[in-house]
């Protein structure tokens, strides 16, 4: 509270010395706050077996009092020091439990009050669940029976979650290795720490580029606090709280079981810290023990990752990817680069694949070689796997059939496409839970198939699929597809894809998507979700309409109107129009139909759609293709293009009447903040804006940003022309500038919105700038969002809707 009172004072003055007045919390108009401050649907978890569903309660806002809690930053972490856990960490606040045949509930009992719940999981028999619960001084382990529903507190509040989940199951679902807070750890110095001198930072003459991170260390004060913090020592509970040692203090990246259960690899972070990467890119060292805990051999030691190559297929030289092969009981595989990790290097084959088997200490397999760079493997059995490799300059991407067992010579290709034809896109291999309870390749009966499923895309919108993939002649079968005429059903969970039973969810307009069990054609309902927009819904309408750019690039949006608006009566409404860039190196591709005109119109804190209450037309969704062919980077003519689509989308709706060009805004989150704040600089298109959490001067992530692999050394004018900070003097239209005080996003530091504000300002412009208390890249306290919400609706009201009409 402290900390919040503090903050807030601060805001006070800053807010004076720019406006000369405070602002206190405000709230939206009614129309907008009943649809935002509404009960979220529940999480939903399906256990393997498809036998219980779990549904975790949700709340659609965190309080300022959360988000004003202590928190220390350190190598890219947020840590409470308070509860040892992640500061910003989703929780949950209640769970309920179905059995899915029946679909009856599973009383639970023994739940303590006011439940904070993260890091949930089946145990590996499906017979329990285990989740995390965090109280003012800590984090619990609890547990759930699912057959008697009898709830059991395990640990005091000790557990360390500042690297992730604080637990792990034993194969045997009898105990669990929990990560504690070392019991040796002192209380944290409070107050001022002195420095013992100054931090210092050295290059040595070699290439480092690295992207613009944040909460980085940045002394030898900071290396301690992250000790302090990430330090852990693990222990062994059983279902019944009996506590044994298990593993020394340490800082534990990772540690998982061998699908056998006999061995651990442990994953520990070591020093050299650095100063310029987080701390994932920090040393690690691959360890093997017993499944006792009882230590075997060092099998990896991975040095600081700091030196990267630049380019999106850059990777680190020596093992990466060290994981268990699924579908067998002791076998490690991992990925070695051949053209030393840098995509400037010409090589036949960038990649290969190895494993080596228990007691690992013979001489690895080479299992495969990918021709570009590495993206995944899927474990079947001794005879079948298969392997993905693509390549983002191109952006390709292939899947191959490979033999495990016939040596580095047996790759098949089976699909050879581009990332960006969403309708080539065949969908995903099936995995199932096998006898290791691991997943691997779902096979048929007779072992000869596999499966798919995929959204489905196409020029009529999402209709998803099961397929069945014949490993001999490599085609395909279509077993289920949605029908895609009124609504949107997506497969939850593939329950046995020979009978055509699935676990769906269905959903439409104006219905909230609901759970189905789904034999053939026979639905049985699973979940009764109720709809907090009813009687909204009923009073707007929802079309995905299509246009096309003056260069012939198909493009589409979602338009929204109020249901009780006539053209030839009310006449043009103002507009809001919502949007975020996206990359493409083909035209074609571009243009592709990416979403269901059925999908239920979702609420969110940040949708645009709440001002169709207010007498707006909202184009949603908008697309803004940034194409580059060939050679052409897309980024090369990233305004032109911007304007272009822009002016795309007002030509579409002003031509059907149901838009007055006059009374246009443009408004974006992030990269469609940056968008926003170009279109202002390089256009007259727009009566207004609205930018959240954007960056907007690009020297100052100068080693790339979003899908641009350049540097700014190497493409200086575009980084320069694509900086609406640059062109400032050019922004006339008055723009709103919302950013969180404490934006964690790479790139998009507080200081983007407050230098971009102190340019127009400077320069005479019409600007506001609002910066949420504690908020982070997206917002959650639920007096920030609703402000934010006010500050919109204003400007929207003041520069769009009640500007005067062109004549």
């Amino acid at each position: 509270m402290k900390r919040l009172i503090i903050l807030l004072i601060a805001m006070y003055g800053y807010t004076q010395a720019w406006t000369q007045s405070a602002q206190p919390y405000q709230l939206p108009p009614k129309e907008i706050l009943e649809l935002a401050d509404i009960k979220p649907r529940p999480l939903v978890r399906i256990d393997s077996r498809n036998q219980t569903m779990v549904m975790l309660e949700r709340r659609i806002f965190k309080t300022l009092e959360e988000m004003a809690e202590e928190e220390v930053r350190l190598g890219g972490l947020r840590i409470n020091p308070f509860t040892n856990g992640k500061s910003r960490n989703t929780f949950t606040y209640g769970i309920s439990i179905m059995d899915i045949p029946s679909g009856k509930p599973v009383a639970v009992e023994g739940l303590p009050e006011n439940l904070m719940i993260s890091d949930f999981s089946f145990s590996p028999d499906e017979r329990s669940i285990a989740f995390t619960n965090t109280v003012s001084t800590g984090i619990e382990l609890w547990t759930i029976s699912l057959a008697t529903g009898l709830a059991r507190k395990l640990t005091d509040a000790n557990l360390n979650g500042t690297l992730g989940m604080p637990y792990l199951w034993t194969p045997d679902s009898e105990s669990l290795l929990i990560f504690e807070i070392p019991e040796a750890r002192k209380p944290a110095a409070r107050g001022l720490r002195l420095p013992e001198g100054p931090s210092v930072q050295e290059s040595s003459g070699r290439k480092a580029p690295v992207r613009t991170f944040q909460d980085l260390l940045r002394s030898p004060a900071d290396e301690e606090d992250f000790n302090y913090y990430t330090e852990a020592e693990i222990f062994k509970v059983t279902l019944t709280a009996e506590k044994s040692r298990f593993l020394p203090k340490a800082i534990y990246r990772s540690v998982s079981y061998s699908p056998g259960g006999e061995y651990l690899m442990v994953q520990t972070i070591g020093k050299p810290y650095s100063y310029i990467v987080p701390y994932y890119r920090f040393p690690v060292t691959y360890a093997l023990h017993r499944a006792d805990g009882s230590f075997m051999k060092v099998f990896y030691e991975r040095p600081l990752s700091e030196e990267l190559p630049t380019g999106f297929d850059a990777v680190e030289t020596g093992r990466r990817n060290i994981a268990w092969r699924s579908d067998q009981p002791a076998t490690l595989y991992w990925v070695e680069a051949l053209d030393e990790g840098n995509p400037e290097i010409e090589a036949k084959e960038r990649d290969q694949l190895f494993t080596l088997d228990a007691p690992f200490t013979g001489t690895p397999l080479l299992l495969a070689s990918t021709p570009n760079r590495y993206r995944g493997v899927m474990w079947g059995d001794e005879k079948t796997a298969l392997i993905t490799d693509g390549w983002w300059k191109t952006r390709r991407t292939a899947t191959y059939l490979i033999n495990p067992s016939g040596g580095s010579e047996s790759r098949k290709m089976i699909f050879d496409r581009s990332t960006e034809d969403y309708y080539g896109n065949p969908g995903n291999f099936l995995q199932k839970r096998n006898h290791l309870n691991s997943y691997s390749l779902w096979f048929s009966a007779d072992k000869k198939k596999l499966y798919l499923e995929g959204e489905g895309f196409s020029p009529d919108g999402n209709r998803p699929f099961l397929d069945e993939f014949d490993l001999k002649t490599h085609k395909t079968k279509r077993l289920w597809q949605a029908d895609g005429v009124s609504t949107y059903e997506t497969i939850a969970r593939v329950v046995n894809p020979e009978s055509k039973q699935l676990i769906t969810s269905i959903e439409s307009q104006t219905e909230i998507p609901n759970y189905y069990l789904r034999t053939g054609k026979a639905l049985r309902k699973l979940t009764n979700f109720t709809n907090p927009y009813a009687s909204f819904l009923q009073e707007i309408t929802k079309e995905r309409v299509h246009y096309k750019r003056a260069d012939g690039v198909d493009l589409s949006a979602t338009l929204y109107l109020p249901a009780s608006y006539n053209k030839e009566k009310d006449g043009p409404l103002p507009m809001l129009m919502w949007a975020y860039p996206r990359e493409f190196k083909d035209a074609q591709q571009a243009g592709q139909i990416k979403e269901s005109p059925h999908t239920f119109v979702q609420l969110y804190y940040g949708s645009p759609v709440y001002w169709v209450a207010r007498g707006f037309a909202v184009l949603d969704d908008a697309d803004f293709p940034i194409i580059g062919e060939g050679k052409t980077e897309p980024n090369d003519t990233f305004i032109d293009q911007l304007v272009a689509n822009a002016a795309a989308a007002i030509d579409f709706a002003a031509g059907r009447g149901v838009a007055d060009r006059s009374r246009v805004a443009i408004g974006g989150h992030s990269y469609g903040a940056f968008m926003t704040a170009n279109l202002l600089a390089h256009s007259d298109l727009f009566a207004a804006g609205i930018a959240r959490s954007g960056a907007y001067n690009r020297t100052l992530t100068p080693f790339g940003f979003q899908a641009e692999e350049r540097t700014f050394w190497e493409a200086s004018e575009v980084y320069l022309k694509m900086s609406p900070f640059v062109h400032a003097d050019k922004i006339k239209s008055p723009i709103l500038l919302i950013h969180g005080d404490a934006d964690d996003n790479s790139g998009t530091f507080t200081l983007q919105s407050e230098r971009l504000f102190g340019a127009i300002k400077g320069l005479g412009g019409t600007a506001r700038l609002v910066l949420l208390p504690f908020e982070s890249h997206g917002y959650s306290a639920r007096e920030n969002v609703l402000h934010m919400l006010w500050e919109t609706d204003q400007w929207l009201e003041k520069y769009v809707k009640n500007r005067p009409e062109k004549e």
